[in-house]
């Protein structure tokens, strides 16, 4: 999951400070098009097909996908100031450090609250794709609160099931579920990260 994020928090650096570069990846539809349908695509290999294919794969499948990321969300380096990212960065590695924390140390079956942050996951999804219709900037602030609570509860519920496959270790499969599980975590903390920047980041003026 570390390596993933330093893979993306790089790749989103580099590209946001090469202009030419930053313009030909995203300035370009059909290649910024081309990039999320890759990411879709590595995500659905790691998450359908993990079983399936060498775990040397699934590597690099995951590599491939923080890359990726990083690529598209190198627009936040233009859009927030350095020390404003930095701030919601600690914010978010403390809130998910507690939650995650949590998760492995509580007695409590986490199951439950995996499955209402889906279901809450689904409709949170539903009202963003509304809300680019509309642009209410009210609904905008309300959706990035609820996504903080939704990625919250996943980091605690991700966790959990992470720490009870870690103790099957007579597991074939272990290494895959290892993989699968650091990509969940991977994506609590980006989303986390995202909802948070979107409530207490400061945007750039010029």
């Amino acid at each position: 999951m570390f390596i993933g994020l330093i893979i993306t928090s790089v790749t989103a650096y580099i590209v946001s400070s090469e202009p030419d570069l930053y313009n030909f990846i995203l300035g370009n539809d059909f290649i910024f098009v081309g990039i999320l349908i890759l990411q879709f695509v590595a995500i659905i290999g790691i998450s359908a097909f993990i079983r399936r294919i060498p775990d040397n794969l699934a590597e690099i499948t995951f590599g491939l996908y923080c890359f990726l990321t990083g690529l598209t969300l190198s627009v936040i380096f233009l859009e927030f100031s350095i020390t404003s990212i930095a701030f919601v960065v600690v914010i978010s590695a403390a809130m998910f450090g507690f939650m995650s924390l949590y998760g492995y140390v509580t007695k409590t079956d986490l199951t439950s609250v995996g499955n209402i942050a889906t279901m809450a996951l689904f409709g949170l999804i539903l009202a963003l794709i509304v809300n680019l219709f509309i642009q209410n900037s009210l609904l905008d602030t309300i959706l990035s609160i609820i996504g903080v609570i939704i990625f919250s509860a996943f980091a605690a519920h991700d966790t959990q099931k992470i720490k009870n496959i870690m103790m099957d270790n007579d597991d074939e499969d272990l290494m895959k579920k290892e993989i699968l599980g650091a990509l969940n975590l991977y994506l609590d903390f980006v989303n986390l990260f995202l909802d948070l920047l979107d409530l207490f980041g400061r945007r750039r003026q010029d």
